[in-house]
């Protein structure tokens, strides 16, 4: 049965500054952040590239402590699996839209000892996930349209998220809910309310003059959220 927890922020190192990564990361570890998230992209299933295990791997030696977060908007899944279990991850999430063998993929996932999740884009039915949910320790809800950092939040979010949290409670479920884009202060509070656990922030983050404090302001929003709703 899934239990209330404090919820997460994750920092989305696809916002970072490249060159300055290891000490943006350093300032999340100094500030409370337990979570890092990785964007990898692979220019066909979404309309941009990123980057790859190498630099999951130089997050996970900035925080060799620290939770990394592996979100994969790539086709052929599987073949990659491997790399960014040595790179570091601690959970890899694949989308539903990617692989037409999703329960292969998460078996295959967690065959290696580490949690699995399942995104999921803003124009499929929640629904269709029914099936893996049993499987799954995250579902991440896009809240944009995958492929660039910095889009505006879609609207619709609050409701998937609410669609979630009742199909959870129906299968006695136990992952967590992720969100995924445009996340930042004007609506972290809604979603930690709608029922979201881990908030994905990386322009929000990144893109501050002034890291910690943004850090800050966004678990106090969270953590006052999560109060109210109990």
């Amino acid at each position: 049965m899934y239990t209330t927890d404090k919820p997460i922020l994750a920092p989305s190192i696809l916002a970072a500054d490249f060159t300055q990564l290891g000490n943006q990361i350093s300032l999340c570890a100094d500030n409370g952040v337990k979570w890092i998230h990785c964007d990898i992209m692979d220019g066909h299933f979404v309309p941009n590239i990123s980057y790859g295990p190498m630099i999951v791997e130089a997050a996970r030696r900035a925080y060799p402590d620290g939770f990394m977060d592996v979100h994969l908007m790539i086709y052929n899944p599987d073949l990659y699996t491997d790399a960014f279990v040595l790179a570091g991850a601690d959970l890899i999430s694949v989308h539903v839209e990617a692989t037409p063998h999703l329960h292969r993929s998460i078996q295959n996932i967690r065959s290696k000892g580490i949690q699995a999740g399942v995104a999921i884009n803003p124009a499929t039915p929640i629904g269709s996930l029914e099936p893996i949910l049993p499987d799954v320790d995250l579902v991440v809800v896009m809240s944009v349209n995958p492929g660039f950092g910095g889009q505006k939040f879609i609207e619709q979010t609050y409701s998937r998220v609410r669609e979630l949290v009742q199909l959870r409670e129906t299968l006695k479920a136990t992952f967590r809910i992720e969100i995924d884009g445009g996340v930042g202060a004007n609506n972290i509070k809604q979603l930690v309310q709608a029922g979201a656990d881990v908030l994905v922030a990386g322009s929000s983050v990144f893109g501050a003059d002034d890291i910690p404090k943004r850090i800050k302001e966004l678990q106090g929003l969270m953590d006052e959220s999560k109060s109210m709703t109990i």
